[in-house]
């Protein structure tokens, strides 16, 4: 799913023009993103959630497993490691889409964190 495709970019873009140019592409306005760990609303305090997690991890990246969708919903699993390593973090997430096709709210859920 090319949205989705595209968030999971946003997230591994480390240059803030680019990363911020993708976080517009995918997400509407006023989207929120949740996890247990972070409440971000509107595309700024998404941006800002996302350089956070990159100073925290760096040189890590995301990756997603399969995506199943129906309506406006989707949900994945994903992984934050390093090439070739057992991945740190594991989450869950369900996206809620617009009707253009926009990230309307990710529902994060963690699996496996760092002790």
């Amino acid at each position: 799913m090319k949205v989705i495709d595209r968030y999971l970019e946003s997230w591994n873009e480390t240059d803030p023009a680019r990363r911020r140019a993708l976080i517009d592409e995918v997400w509407a306005e006023h989207g929120r993103y949740t996890d247990p760990l972070a409440d971000a609303e509107g595309r700024d305090a998404i941006d800002a959630t996302i350089a956070a997690v990159q100073g925290q991890f760096p040189g890590l990246r995301f990756s997603a497993g399969p995506v199943d969708a129906h309506h406006h919903i989707a949900r994945f699993t994903w992984t934050l490691g390093g090439d070739g390593t057992e991945p740190l973090v594991v989450g869950f997430d369900v996206a809620v889409l617009t009707d253009d096709g926009r990230i309307a709210a990710i529902h994060g859920f963690l699996d496996k964190v760092p002790a």
